[in-house]
């Protein structure tokens, strides 16, 4: 069994339009580094120097990594990992 990676509509031009791909279990940081290797340019998008940038979001099971380990939190096999890229909101009216 392998981790579930959910690819957001900006990055899926990168995963040949898939909106979901599996990874091998270890940590966020392991997993976006290994996603580069059969999505050349992914991990550029979502981190920079082993962090995740700041403007996208991460969620294992539906749980920011901000709130666990950062870019350290380890992802178990059948675990779901979310790549959701924060959306600036709203003008004033």
């Amino acid at each position: 069994m392998a981790v579930k990676v959910r690819i957001p509509t900006p990055l899926q031009r990168l995963t040949g339009g898939k909106e979901e791909v599996e990874a091998n279990a270890g940590s966020v940081i392991e997993i976006v580094t290994a996603l580069d290797k059969d999505y050349p340019g992914i991990a550029e998008r979502i981190s920079e120097d082993n962090k995740i940038r700041r403007f996208v979001n991460i969620y294992v099971n539906e749980e920011d990594i901000r709130f666990m380990q950062a870019e350290e939190t380890v992802v178990n096999d059948g675990d779901e990992l979310s790549i959701v890229p924060a959306i600036a909101g709203g003008g004033r009216e």
